[in-house]
């Protein structure tokens, strides 16, 4: 990767540990009770840190940058409101699997339950990319957290629809960005994420594509550029090299 990619990247991923302590969803609205079963809240000692969603009865994928500055330790799993969490929805996480450093752009992580969940009512599984993706495909992203910049956090999940931005047109915003992201949202719409977001999908059509990474500083208004995400269809045989060699 060009130095400055990994400059960009790394000085970006540093406004999102826990200073917005939640996802944050602009402009968006409460999701059904039972929708999104597969998202995850991936938590520490303190409490919520960052998203995620199950890709298989023990795996979450989220990003990698949620375990910089804080130890995840578990997350809590079939729960749209977060205040109703009890230890039935705390799963712990036995193992972290990364990519690589994050500082090379590959914002991406795999953490292996300590048991297999059981898929139900509460709990479900989300589907991964193939290699291609519909580019007007209609995208959601969805997390807990501040509705607003410097607002207050929520305990109930919330969602906004986004628009897929061409890749090309975004790094004419942005400068040099990696070739492993998508971007959507964002860019004066004043929908998408912000800082604490980290790790929840880009789903679009039913399916996970990709996993919220950045956006520009500390800024949830949105007022120049696309929210980015890490592109889940460059890392398919790693995801499902992993998932293979733990028997799932």
């Amino acid at each position: 990767m060009h130095p400055l990619h990994t400059f960009l990247l790394f000085h970006l991923l540093a406004y999102l540990g826990r200073s917005a302590d939640g996802s944050e969803i602009m402009n968006g609205e409460p999701a059904p009770e039972n929708s999104m079963l597969y998202m995850a809240s991936v938590q520490d000692s303190k409490g919520h840190l960052c998203g995620g969603f199950m890709i298989s009865e023990d795996f979450v994928l989220t990003a990698a940058h949620c375990d910089e500055c804080s130890g995840i330790t578990h997350v809590v799993l079939g729960t749209h409101d977060l205040k109703s969490v009890n230890d039935d929805n705390k799963i712990s996480i036995e193992t972290h699997f990364f990519k690589s450093l994050v500082g090379s752009g590959n914002d991406i992580m795999l953490l292996k339950l300590s048991k297999k969940v059981s898929l139900n009512g509460r709990v479900q599984t989300i589907p991964l990319p193939t290699s291609v993706m519909n580019k007007k495909d209609d995208c959601q992203v969805a997390g807990w957290g501040y509705t607003k910049t410097n607002g207050t956090a929520v305990d109930v999940l919330r969602v906004v629809n986004v628009s897929i931005i061409n890749l090309e047109d975004c790094k004419e915003q942005w400068g040099p960005l990696p070739d492993n992201v998508i971007c959507a949202g964002g860019d004066k719409t004043g929908k998408g994420f912000c800082q604490g977001d980290s790790g929840g999908p880009l789903v679009c059509s039913g399916k996970a594509v990709g996993v919220v990474s950045f956006n520009m500083n500390n800024n949830c208004d949105y007022p120049n550029v696309p929210n980015v995400y890490t592109n889940i269809s460059k890392y398919l045989p790693w995801i499902k090299k992993i998932l293979k060699q733990h028997n799932c």
